[in-house]
């Protein structure tokens, strides 16, 4: 990881960087490969690890509290048990819903879920989250009761999903954290900051055509493109912007760049406190959200969630990162994974079986196939 920046000394310059328009660097070699072919290598990683260390599915001990470590399938209401005040205290308020197991009304369901959001304290706009899932589908912003009404209709029956306060900031990043069983301490493995795209108008080009035009938007606008639906026919006012992702998944079209050079004392303080407050957490990602960068690297954010096992140390995305820095990212973000997990089984605890982790998996895969489109 990158050297620290001083807080006092650089907020300022690093505020820049975070306002700056993205590098002349539109793309990496590989940043939109075929998933198959990034990762093949870590597949291979993963068979060697698992020989070596006896068990295919060791690192679900990663995290002791986590259902099968955080790899897959997990609850993200579930977690929450394992949560202590000073994570707690982080994290921005939600409810869980479950939906209804039989057909319902769409008012009644809007009912419902408005009065669980008045008793939690929250107030329109709010986020709207399966409780199972991951990169960022089913996730919408919803602003009011006709488009909740909507979701909780669509949602699959008897399943659960989460509406969490919005947090209004627009600095998001992902902060990977980790620490060795029997360690003080841990450290900051990576930071990772999301830019949402966004196009803006001309006057005279639709929404489709500013896309295509972008150097980095038009590789994959086909992702844009699926979501926008006739927006994409629209044609912006002069000076009007148009948000192409909410979510800051690079896979859903979010851009990301490498942020470890703004990790300072502050930062790894806070993020340290938050980590131990949760139970039996040694591997894992905050997504956060924060006012400015100076605010981050003063150690104040914002949790939206928390990812175990399964993370990734994302900022290899950034499109200034090379093949081989990212491999060697994630090579040693793997051996850590099963360490932490081999120092876990040595105290005597035993790892998810891996029949019932690749049932979770399945069931998490069935579930993001049905969960709601864009409204």
């Amino acid at each position: 990881m990158s050297a620290a920046v001083p807080l006092a000394a650089d907020a300022a310059r690093a505020e820049l960087v975070w306002l700056a328009p993205p590098r002349p660097r539109v793309q990496s070699s590989f940043e939109f490969w075929p998933r198959w072919l990034f990762y093949f290598p870590f597949i291979v990683q993963w068979t060697l690890l698992a020989i070596r260390y006896r068990s295919l599915s060791l690192p679900t001990l990663a995290n002791l509290e986590f259902e099968a470590g955080g790899m897959c399938g997990e609850s993200k209401t579930g977690l929450l048990a394992s949560f202590g005040p000073a994570c707690r205290e982080r994290l921005a308020p939600f409810v869980t819903i479950e939906a209804p197991a039989g057909a319902v009304a769409d008012e009644f369901a809007a009912a419902y879920c408005i009065a669980a959001m008045r008793n939690a304290g929250l107030r329109f706009p709010v986020v709207a989250k399966p409780d199972i899932g991951c990169q960022g589908t089913g996730v919408r912003l919803l602003h009011n009761r006709a488009e909740l009404a909507r979701y909780a209709a669509a949602f699959p029956r008897g399943e659960r999903f989460i509406l969490q306060r919005w947090v209004r900031e627009e600095g998001e990043a992902g902060i990977f954290y980790v620490r060795r069983p029997g360690s003080p301490r841990g450290s900051i493995f990576s930071v990772t900051l999301k830019y949402l795209p966004s196009v803006t108008g001309d006057g005279r080009s639709t929404v489709e055509e500013l896309i295509r035009a972008d150097p980095r938007a038009r590789r994959i606008a086909h992702i844009y493109l699926s979501r926008l639906g006739e927006e994409r026919r629209r044609v912006l006012s002069s000076g009007d912007v148009l948000r192409l992702v909410f979510t800051g998944n690079h896979c859903k079209g979010a851009v990301f760049r490498d942020g470890c050079r703004y990790v300072t004392p502050r930062l790894e303080a806070e993020v340290e406190r938050v980590a131990r407050s949760i139970a039996g957490f040694h591997f894992g990602r905050f997504d956060v959200r924060f006012a400015s960068l100076a605010a981050l690297m003063d150690g104040k954010f914002t949790i939206l969630e928390v990812n175990g096992a399964g993370s990734e140390a994302t900022h290899i995305w950034d499109p200034a990162t090379g093949l081989l820095q990212a491999y060697r990212t994630l090579f040693a973000q793997y051996r850590l994974l099963f360490e932490i997990a081999a120092a876990n089984r040595a105290r005597g605890l035993r790892p998810t079986p891996w029949r019932d982790l690749f049932r979770l998996y399945r069931r998490q895969q069935r579930l993001m196939a049905a969960y709601p489109q864009e409204l």
